[in-house]
């Protein structure tokens, strides 16, 4: 990221073209403004559709040179210095012509000290400009300035109602500033009028919305999906040592511990047979530590176009980071960073990419990842280092298949107190947790159809009829399980 002090010594060094990727317009144009009589330069504005303008003095704009080619053929006419920001020129850079004026102009430097500067929100500089450019990107407000924004908001609420002041505490202030980071100021402002306007108070109850509000305005790709829905591990059966791991490691993630020689938590990978409670994990950690959880889509990711694939990887990698303390889900990771090499080298770019991510990652970006297919995943990510702990999330036992009988029944408002869960557990042996769930389900269809209460006859009858997958896939299973034996630690 760049300030104000950056960009005025990239202007210095006598670099002709100069793009800045940003949707704040107007704050670069006021930057550039300021810029400019420092240095001494005429500052130009140019548009589509108001044409060229000078705004360092009051004049009015030449509509004559509204056109690219004709705004382009002005700049390299004039002798005498200037700076011209072009905005949303990003869709005329690939025209031949606009680049061959672009270029001239760049050549032209010594004798012109034309400096152009290219406002957009994405812009893609074509190869043979790529030497006489610069990219650059404007700083986030610090939490400082961020603060000083929430207060003058809450000012500016107190000035429109008689002088009320806005209610909160220095502890839930700090946690909307944390929130409201990563996020430009003109945004961040948005979300903190929001949460004062609404009742003149900043409460812990705002919190969760400014989240929603902020992933909303981060993530507009599709890659990434905000899970508004997640669980607790009382929610589910087992998983006791991944309990007990992730409650050794919470407040040190959070940053509440400040230990010498233990760095922030990186993330697990949930390995095991289908059915058996991985996601539900996922959903469970973010749930019990009180973050946001975000899903890593790799279906939405690939892109048929070279190197965008990677672009949409990277721009969820760097929202996940904005959006810290987060868990980050990637579900069933062997499906989007497999071996194959029948998609043209994206999937192992993808990997390279995730993998450098993963390996320079200080923030507080939580990663759960979840696989079936031990085959399908490549070494590089399963050695040791890359993740903290790689957990089998084995068929439940017999213990664990009764809390999933209980868990069940009390979804729907039933008391496993009326039903022999030990039996029920004993009798779907080999079941996983989605097979019990499905047995429960179709078993209270039955007594439904039968107009009749949930009965035991009805659990165990559905039991008998189902054929569960340690059966159907026992050789597989069983290979997994060998897999898994030395190189992974069990859940329960």
């Amino acid at each position: 990221m760049t300030d104000y002090n950056d960009i005025e010594l990239v202007i210095k060094s006598r670099i002709p073209l100069i793009v800045i990727e940003s949707h704040e317009e107007s704050r670069v144009v006021d930057m550039m403004r300021q810029i400019a009589i420092n240095i001494g330069k005429p500052v130009f504005k140019w548009s589509i559709t108001e044409g060229l303008e000078r705004i360092d003095r009051k004049m009015a704009p030449q509509k004559h040179n509204s056109e690219p080619t004709d705004v382009l053929g002005h700049i390299k006419a004039v002798k005498s210095p200037g700076l011209y920001i072009l905005t949303d020129f990003h869709p005329y850079l690939d025209e031949p012509v606009h680049v061959r004026l672009l270029k001239d102009i760049a050549i032209e430097y010594e004798q012109t000290a034309h400096t152009i500067v290219l406002v957009s929100h994405q812009i893609k500089i074509p190869a043979e400009l790529a030497k006489f450019s610069a990219h650059t990107q404007l700083a986030l407000p610090t939490k400082d300035h961020l603060e000083r924004m929430v207060r003058d908001v809450a000012k500016e609420w107190a000035e429109e109602n008689r002088g009320h002041s806005v209610k909160t505490d220095p502890k839930t202030l700090g946690m909307l500033v944390n929130n409201l980071s990563g996020l430009t100021i003109r945004d961040a402002k948005r979300l903190a009028r929001n949460a004062v306007y609404d009742d003149g108070a900043i409460t812990q109850s705002d919190l969760p919305n400014i989240t929603k509000a902020k992933y909303n305005l981060l993530s507009q790709n599709g890659v990434l999906s905000f899970e508004y829905d997640t669980a607790r591990f009382s929610d589910i059966g087992g998983f006791i040592k991944l309990k007990k791991w992730l409650t050794e490691r919470r407040d040190v993630f959070y940053g509440k511990k400040e230990v010498q020689h233990l760095d922030t938590p990186k993330g697990v990978m949930l390995l095991g047979v289908q059915g058996c409670g991985k996601s539900l994990a996922a959903k469970a950690v973010a749930g019990t530590w009180g973050v946001p959880l975000l899903r890593l889509g790799f279906g939405t990711m690939y892109n048929k176009f070279h190197g965008e694939t990677e672009r949409n990887l990277r721009e969820s990698l760097k929202t996940a980071e904005v959006m810290m303390p987060c868990v980050l889900w990637i579900d069933e990771i062997e499906k989007g960073i497999g071996t194959s090499d029948s998609d043209g080298g994206a999937s192992r770019r993808v990997l390279g990419t995730l993998l450098t991510w993963m390996a320079e990652k200080k923030s507080a970006v939580f990663i759960v990842a979840t696989a079936n297919d031990i085959e399908a995943l490549p070494p590089e990510l399963v050695r040791k280092g890359r993740f903290d702990e790689i957990f089998f999330v084995d068929l439940p036992n017999e213990n664990v298949r009764e809390t999933i009988f209980s868990i069940h029944l009390k979804n729907r408002d039933l008391d496993p107190q009326k039903y022999d869960v030990k039996k029920l557990s004993t009798a779907a042996n080999g079941f996983s947790g989605a097979e019990i769930e499905q047995a429960v389900v179709s078993a209270y269809y039955s007594a439904h159809a039968q107009d009749a209460e949930l009965a035991m006859m009805h659990l165990l009858d559905e039991i008998r009829q189902t054929r569960p997958l340690s059966i159907v896939m026992a050789e597989k299973i069983d290979y997994l399980r060998n897999w898994a034996a030395d190189r992974t630690v069990p859940c329960d």
